[in-house]
């Protein structure tokens, strides 16, 4: 082999250390997915609350907290549990024997001079479910309904809205791309790693409520951490044991990707019957407080899902720049033929890309489970959205995943403005097929020479 090969990633022999922790790590998974109790299992070492705030606007916009209206619980047998009065910044809480279903009600007569229910709201409500060790938020909408003609605020709003979903589903579209990029496959089990990833940080965060370093670290943080450990672990199997195997025995890519779709379904229903068909919510950052910026205003867990997701994309971008492993799956992806005759160890980086990408998605569907609820089908639904974003920027490059996401999420939540917010989605694929009909290649893709 050439002296200037021996920087790049070579063959290497597995120890058996290493198949033991795959093991051990495997066992781990099984036991996570036989063991882990569903959804709406009883934690009768949790509290779980219901309450709210009550609060209504002046004439010049500004919040009004209503104090002393009283609301009153009820089970779903109609049995009184509790009853609480807003204090003096109209907030409310009553204690509940368990998880289940209640319903509400607000005795309208305690309700201030010239404060009133805002017209068609509900109430008693009912059918509200609370989840083992969490507080459940209601809202009663008082006074008349604000409306304006001007969209400009609304507009900037929309956007920076757009730029925290596209920030997401980059996050989720990157490992999707470099493992087209390093395989040719189109994975389409990928949407269901982001659902893994989201009830993996669920299991550990409300049903166990496994916790590390006392206060230091916040439940949510430690169980988000451990998910991205294990859906990392998860792809890394995963590739090994289905996607190697089927490159050895030279299985084609239209034969890989009607495996990935029947893969894609089963693990949907898998988790359809292990964890139930409703959904969850975290227990940390449920109840958020507004920073308001003027033209546009954020909650705080929205902010830092911004911020944290920009650090996150920016040092996956210097990796790809900077680090050995980084520059050999940036090699692989633009032509894999040559990339193994100049001694890298093509095997070694797409599991690599595997691990990374995996990881990467499982840590989307942990942000994406905080601004959104958490279901079986998450994964699937932000799957189109991955496609869109990936292959408007560019198949197999990182960098047009994530600049082809960004495009995506702004455009899903900038067309609300025309359209009925139900038909975003559907907005952005047409939009999708309109600039694919201009560029096939992709706005950072390359043209490539057929024939």
């Amino acid at each position: 082999m050439p002296q200037a090969s021996r920087n790049v990633l070579r063959p290497d022999r597995r120890s058996g250390g290493a198949r033991a922790v795959l093991t051990a790590i495997g066992a781990l998974l099984i036991a996570l997915a036989i063991g882990a109790p569903a959804l709406a299992q009883d934690d009768s070492g949790a509290d779980e609350t219901l309450g709210g705030t009550l609060r209504t606007r002046d004439e010049a916009g500004e919040n009004i907290f209503v104090e002393g209206a009283t609301f009153t619980v009820f089970d779903a047998d109609g049995n009184e549990v509790g009853s609480s009065t807003t204090d003096a910044e109209g907030a409310w809480l009553v204690p509940l024997p368990g998880p289940g279903f209640y319903s509400v009600e607000l005795d309208e007569s305690t309700l201030a001079e010239g404060v009133s229910l805002r017209e068609g709201a509900s109430n008693p409500l009912t059918g509200i479910e609370v989840q083992p060790g969490t507080t459940r938020n209601t809202l009663f909408p008082l006074g008349e309904r604000v409306t304006t003609e001007d969209n400009t605020i609304r507009s900037v709003q929309l956007f920076v809205d757009g730029i925290k979903l596209g920030m997401i589903i980059a996050m989720c579209a990157i490992g999707l791309s470099l493992i087209y990029g390093t395989t040719g496959l189109t994975n389409f089990a990928h949407g269901e790693m982001v659902t893994f990833g989201a009830m993996v940080a669920f299991v550990f965060h409300v049903t166990w409520q496994v916790s590390w370093l006392g206060s230091w670290m916040s439940s949510l943080v430690f169980a988000g951490v451990v998910a991205i450990v294990i859906t990392g672990v998860a792809g890394w199997l995963f590739n090994e044991y289905v996607w190697k195997r089927l490159r050895n025995r030279g299985a084609s890519l239209i034969a890989a990707l009607v495996v990935s779709i029947g893969f894609s379904i089963l693990a949907r229903y898998v988790l359809l019957y292990q964890f139930g068909g409703r959904a969850g919510f975290y227990r940390d950052y449920r109840i958020g407080q507004q920073v308001d910026f003027g033209v546009f205003s954020l909650l705080r867990k929205d902010i830092f899902i911004i911020v944290f997701a920009l650090a996150v994309l920016v040092a996956v971008g210097v990796a790809l720049q900077r680090t050995r492993i980084g520059k050999a799956m940036r090699a692989v992806a633009d032509n894999r033929d040559l990339a193994e005759s100049s001694g890298i160890d093509v095997e070694k980086v797409i599991r690599w890309v595997w691990i990374v990408g995996s990881a990467l998605a499982g840590l989307g569907g942990v942000l994406f489970g905080l601004t959104e609820n958490i279901n079986w089908e998450m994964g699937f639904r932000l799957l189109l959205l991955m496609f869109a974003g990936v292959t408007l920027g560019g198949l197999g490059t990182a960098y047009g995943a994530l600049f082809g996401s960004i495009i995506a999420g702004i455009f899903i939540q900038m067309s609300t403005l025309v359209i009925p917010s139900d038909m975003k989605n559907v907005g952005a694929l047409i939009t999708l097929i309109v600039i694919l009909l201009v560029r096939p290649q992709g706005l950072l893709g390359r043209a490539e020479r057929i024939g």
